[in-house]
Parts: structure tokens; C-alpha cells; sequence
């Protein structure tokens, strides 16, 4: 399912109009997002749980040529599945 597919399902559930169920979805992912950004972690009871988590820097190889490159320090966004969500997907 893509995000336009999510959103169409949205609006037939809730009998609301595309375009207003596309400006909610956007906005959640946007508030999302900016917690994130800002270091805050998204729980979602049920769903899970939004949170970032830090990469160390390391050293990598080019596979074209072998020589050694650095990799950066990097946040990556984690996600740590509900327990209702993950009792629900493992159901079927």
C-alpha cells in the first residue's frame, strides 16, 4: 500500500473527502517528522513507537574501486512495533 492507497482507504472508512483525508494525513506525518527532528520520540499505544537512535561513524569500502571511505555519524528513526499491532499481524 502506498500513501495515496492509504489515503483512499482513509476516506471510504471514515466517508470523509480525499483531499481532506490527504491534508490529515499529511499534517500527522509532518508532526511526525518534526518530533523526530527535534529528538522527541512518537508512541502511538497499540501501534508503536517512533524514536531515533544514533549511527557511529565507521569506515566503509567503495565496491568499485576497494578503497576505504568514512562514513559519517548519522540519527536513524527507529520503530518498535505495539504489542496489539504485532498481535494483530501475526493473526493471520
Amino acid at each position: 500500500m502506498n500513501k495515496q492507497e492509504l489515503i483512499d482507504a482513509i476516506a471510504a472508512r471514515s466517508g470523509g473527502t480525499k483531499t481532506a483525508t490527504a491534508e490529515l494525513v499529511n499534517a500527522v506525518l509532518e508532526i511526525v517528522a518534526g518530533a523526530l527532528s527535534e529528538g522527541q520520540s512518537v508512541q502511538l499505544v497499540g501501534f508503536g513507537t517512533f524514536s531515533i537512535g544514533q549511527r557511529a561513524a565507521r569506515t566503509g569500502r567503495n565496491p568499485a574501486t576497494g578503497a576505504e571511505i568514512p562514513i559519517a555519524a548519522a540519527k536513524i528513526v527507529k520503530f518498535t512495533v505495539g504489542k496489539a499491532f504485532k498481535e494483530a499481524v501475526n493473526a493471520s
